[in-house]
């Protein structure tokens, strides 16, 4: 890893191993009653093994949690965190960071989470990245005392890579699985510096980047509504999601505000102190060449948007695997056979 004006750099060749699941137990209770009874009981434990218990009713969280930082009341960066990332790292470092995460998922046991949240993140070639972004993410969030899950959608094959249809694809098979309150359309290089970023849906759509360090912290540009967005799932369908014809870099994260702006929703961005991410550098991917049509393609949204997103999204579903820190979902864009 080379460090230069805090910028950080990977090796794309880096992989991460995969790993197995670890399955939740009871463990054998042995009661007070009379030897028959005890053997009943034995055997009803047997039956009950590896499901996991039913969480009891709670309270929900307060607004705040106290898990995040006090000296936020008085100065607005007191939630930023210093972030390092180590080139020795590995999954099983981060996964024994996270005992409570299981299947990707993790829940506070304290109370009941205000929202429940679905991380998206598109991926391909970027397993170190996704790494860091793991460590970094998993506390993150659970110190905001969140209900949440993650996942990752793998483009395999040999096409350009399209962040927006991938993350189409998240949504569309998260929704599978939870029915979640909340989507966070999430990059992969981009890591959250401050606590008080929250990572919740608000009556509007959310733009969660208003600064990182490859700008000085600025705004990339006036209107830009990339890297990390937050809708909930009536806001997301409301605009019939993403487009699915932005193959390359560049130009689908326009297109959604264009989207939110023309059903006549605003974007709402935190505070700039708060609003902050460390992105972790790499060179342009093989496939995710610069998509020279996207200015083509912006034009023509008013006139595309109502048959271009979630109601065309075609894709070849190849595996969702349930590993202990992420939900893993691989598909392939080369047949895109129609959602049954």
């Amino acid at each position: 890893m080379w460090q230069q004006r805090q910028h950080y750099f990977v090796d794309s060749g880096q992989t991460i191993p995969k790993l197995k699941s670890v399955g939740e137990h009871f463990g054998k209770v042995i009661g007070l009653e009379e030897e028959e009874e005890d053997s009943r009981k034995e055997e009803k434990m047997k039956l009950t093994e590896g499901v996991p218990a039913t969480k009891p009713p709670q309270g929900p969280c307060p607004a705040l949690s106290p898990h995040l930082p006090k000296a936020y009341c008085t100065f607005p960066t007191g939630g930023a965190s210093k972030l390092t990332f180590s080139p020795s790292l590995t999954l099983e470092e981060v996964q024994k960071e996270n005992p409570q995460v299981a299947e990707g998922r993790y829940h506070p046991t304290e109370c009941s989470a205000l929202q429940r949240v679905a991380i998206l993140i598109p991926h391909r070639n970027r397993e170190r990245h996704l790494l860091y972004l793991l460590e970094h993410l998993h506390p993150f969030l659970q110190r905001q005392q969140l209900e949440y899950g993650i996942y990752v959608i793998h483009q395999a094959g040999s096409t350009k890579f399209n962040r927006a249809k991938l993350l189409n694809v998240g949504y569309l098979e998260a929704l599978k699985e939870e029915n979640w309150d909340c989507f966070i359309f999430h990059d992969v290089d981009l890591v959250p510096e401050n606590d008080f970023n929250i990572y919740m849906c608000d009556r509007q759509p959310k733009h969660l980047v208003v600064g990182r360090n490859s700008t000085g912290y600025r705004l990339r540009y006036q209107g830009y509504f990339g890297g990390v967005t937050a809708l909930t799932r009536d806001q997301f369908s409301k605009v019939n999601g993403f487009s699915n014809n932005y193959w390359g870099w560049g130009g689908e994260d326009d297109d959604l505000r264009i989207r939110v702006e023309m059903q006549k929703m605003r974007v709402m961005r935190p505070s700039a102190d708060v609003a902050r991410y460390t992105m972790i550098f790499h060179n342009r991917d093989h496939g995710n060449e610069e998509n020279r049509e996207r200015m083509k393609l912006l034009r023509q949204v008013s006139r595309t948007w109502k048959t271009d997103g979630l109601n065309s999204c075609s894709y070849t579903l190849l595996s969702v695997e349930h590993n202990p820190l992420y939900i893993n979902i691989t598909v392939d864009f080369s047949m895109q056979p129609k959602i049954s």
